[in-house]
């Protein structure tokens, strides 16, 4: 890997609160948490709230996050997905090792890419046929090696968490977790 960060990917339409909180989460477990716009600088999420990226995705040439989390929402999972450099990205993210983490619809690009062929995923309901290859899990979050997946904005938080427990550990993520006044049980 070339860089210690979680690379957030924003393409236009995505789900706001699935982005969000879990940035939050990162950022408060002191991970580098880097947005990048997939076409520009300015995102407009799902339900109009707009957000300014760090970077765009035609400026990161060949880097390799630590992790790469595609939050879910549409029409932002269809513009994720139709996007080779996304694809390119998140593929070689998972050949070093790295995290991998989509929520709601989302979990359908790594399904495309196949990324969970032999691995437990779960997504929003209705998108499971596109999880080729996948052991598919109607649990809000699965994590399957460094693979988190997850069903949607109810459980945005949790996603985050898991997230944040594999790149930095258990006991951080919990102590954030009290932290933020989130019950104790994942």
């Amino acid at each position: 890997m070339t860089d210690n960060s979680v690379y957030v990917l924003l393409a236009d339409g995505f789900e706001e609160l699935e982005a969000i909180a879990p940035i939050d989460i990162l950022r408060r477990m002191e991970l580098n948490v880097v947005l990048v716009g997939v076409t520009s600088k300015q995102v407009r999420g799902s339900h109009g709230i707009e957000l300014t990226a760090d970077r765009t995705l035609n400026q990161l040439k060949n880097e390799t996050p630590a992790a790469v989390m595609l939050p879910g929402g549409m029409p932002g999972t269809k513009n994720l997905d139709a996007t080779r450099p996304v694809g390119e990205l998140v593929r070689r993210v998972a050949a070093d090792g790295g995290v991998v983490a989509a929520i709601c619809a989302a979990p359908m690009v790594l399904g495309r890419l196949g990324l969970l062929d032999g691995k437990k995923a779960t997504c929003y309901p209705g998108f499971e046929e596109h999880l080729h290859g996948a052991e598919k899990v109607a649990d809000g979050v699965v994590v399957d090696g460094k693979f988190v997946t997850a069903a949607g904005a109810g459980v945005a938080a949790d996603f985050g968490f898991a997230i944040g427990s594999l790149l930095k550990d258990p006991v951080t993520a919990a102590f954030v977790r009290r932290s933020m006044q989130f019950p104790d049980a994942l």
